[in-house]
């Protein structure tokens, strides 16, 4: 086959335009158009409609010693390109990883390697060649034929590597955190561990409707614009349909939709929906994010405990291979059963104080106690569920069940059977956050209108969040919706703690940005 040559340093194979020059980004944008104008006088079309591809790289690594001198055609993206002379090595990759490539004058001709040389680092190109390993061993494609199916007329930001002491050393990140997110396309290509990352989390939405599915539940979609929001303690997006000249909310929880349908005589209805909260950003909190709503009929709270001991764990072996995981250095153990403990209880256990059946000055003044800035809260209900988060959450690492809220703050809710003053409710808590919501259900009409009356209450004593009284909805549960359990799971904060992924924008292909300047 002729004499290849050593292949070089990764670190030689990186230096690129970027990295080796001092050119302007304006500058190197016009080099490369002053490249196109060139490809194009070879009568070379810049973008092609298509490529046959027979292999990903993975599949010619993987299967070297069947493919090897055997033609094999891959396309993908130039992620380093170092000429010698007569011949060049450079690095291809697709979506399953890289590949190196050998283009030799002798073997593609005169004009194929003139084209070659007009290439850079992001392009993206069909190569067809024969398998074979260079002296030095690395899998290579010995190139036969070149075609350029993409001229990238912006330079990539390259990341640069090299060995020091033995060890692999990546330096010169594509890090800047705000341009990944607003830049994911960058960010995929540049750093390819972030793409596993969302392979990671279409496989927990598979498994998870997988899990749903085998149970025997529907699945469905219910509205995204509703003339009520509801569902949650939350402002709405609003928006205007100009037909109809109305209002219309993006909804901020599948709830009341959902429970129509038990109404109308489905056993169980899931839905994997994007829902809208008109919120504060932080690192777990997105103005758009996924959520997955069950609701079964004749279950209870209890009921939905042990589907979720049952479902997550099983998400983690098969997406993980484990029950196991690291989150943030934390070690957490999701193997069923898990821990329950209720609200009250857990609240006394970190503070010392026992809330249950105080007073609403009582507890104000015991939130203050805490540091707690009580003034801005607009109730008990909301003072306690400050106390909870502040005190309690952080320290619920392994996977556990709070149960048994006060009423005040679960309007949705049945109440305890052995308590009217509190209600059948449930959230699992992993790794200092809350991942879900569930109750048994409240199907009385009568007490749903009461329920609502109070929030409404409360909306006029100043807080936004409250619930809105939703006459249709009330109007199905006249019609009598039977025993019903519910829950909700936040896909995005599993996802976080099923990749070890310290942000929620790093779990939402396109989180929300502010403008750019």
């Amino acid at each position: 086959m002729g004499k290849v040559p050593e292949k070089e340093t990764h670190q030689q194979q990186q230096k690129s335009e970027v990295t080796g020059s001092h050119h302007t980004l304006e500058e190197l944008m016009k080099i490369r158009r002053q490249k196109l104008a060139e490809l194009k006088k070879l009568n070379v079309n810049p973008y092609p409609y298509g490529f046959k591809r027979t292999h990903l790289t993975t599949e010619i690594r993987q299967n070297y010693e069947i493919l090897e001198g055997k033609e094999v055609s891959v396309a993908g993206r130039l992620m380093a390109i170092r000429a010698h002379g007569k011949a060049s090595f450079a690095h291809l990759m697709d979506s399953q990883g890289k590949i190196q490539i050998y283009v030799r004058l002798d073997d593609v001709g005169e004009k194929n390697y003139q084209v070659f040389k007009l290439l850079d680092i992001g392009d993206i190109v069909g190569v067809t060649g024969v398998v074979f390993k260079t002296r030095t061993g690395e899998i290579t494609i010995r190139t036969q034929k070149l075609e350029l199916l993409t001229k990238a007329l912006r330079p990539l930001p390259v990341v640069k590597e090299k060995v020091e002491d033995n060890t692999h050393v990546v330096y010169d990140q594509f890090a800047d955190v705000e341009l990944r997110y607003r830049q994911r396309y960058v960010d995929l290509v540049v750093n390819p561990g972030v793409r596993q990352v969302f392979v990671k989390r279409s496989k927990i939405i598979a498994s998870m409707r997988r899990f749903l599915d085998e149970k025997g539940f529907l699945e469905v979609e219910t509205p995204i614009l509703q003339p009520i929001y509801g569902g949650a303690f939350a402002r709405p997006f609003v928006t205007h349909h100009n037909a109809l000249d109305i209002d219309l909310y993006l909804r901020i929880s599948n709830e009341l939709y959902l429970k129509r349908l038990i109404a109308g005589g489905f056993d169980g209805v899931y839905e994997f929906g994007k829902d809208f909260r008109n919120e504060g950003m932080d690192r777990f909190h997105n103005p758009e994010f996924t959520q997955m709503e069950l609701y079964v009929a004749y279950e209870d709270y209890h009921y939905m405990m042990k589907l979720v001991e049952e479902m997550i764990p099983r998400i983690a072996q098969e997406v993980n291979g484990s029950m196991q995981v690291t989150y943030q250095g934390k070690k957490i153990d999701l193997t069923p059963p898990w821990q329950r403990i209720p609200m009250y209880e857990a609240i006394q256990k970190e503070t010392g104080y026992d809330l249950y059946m105080k007073s609403e000055q009582q507890v104000r003044d015991i939130g203050k106690k805490l540091g707690i800035e009580v003034d801005a809260l607009p109730h008990k209900g909301k003072i306690i569920d400050e106390i909870f988060g502040e005190f309690v959450e952080p320290k619920l690492i392994q996977p556990v069940f709070v149960t048994d809220y006060p009423v005040e703050i679960s309007p949705l809710a049945k109440k305890h059977r052995e308590d009217p003053n509190l209600v059948e409710r449930f959230e699992p808590f992993i790794a200092g956050k809350e991942i879900g919501n569930a109750f048994s259900e409240l199907n009385d009409p009568i007490d749903q209108r009461q329920r609502f009356e109070q929030q409404m209450n409360l909306r006029e004593s100043g807080d936004d969040e409250a619930q809105v009284l939703d006459e249709d909805f009330l109007r199905a549960l006249e019609y009598g919706m039977p025993p019903t359990a519910g829950l909700g799971i936040g896909i995005d904060r599993l996802v976080m703690i099923l990749t070890d992924s310290p942000s929620i924008r790093d779990v939402i292909l396109f989180p929300q940005m502010r403008p750019e300047k």
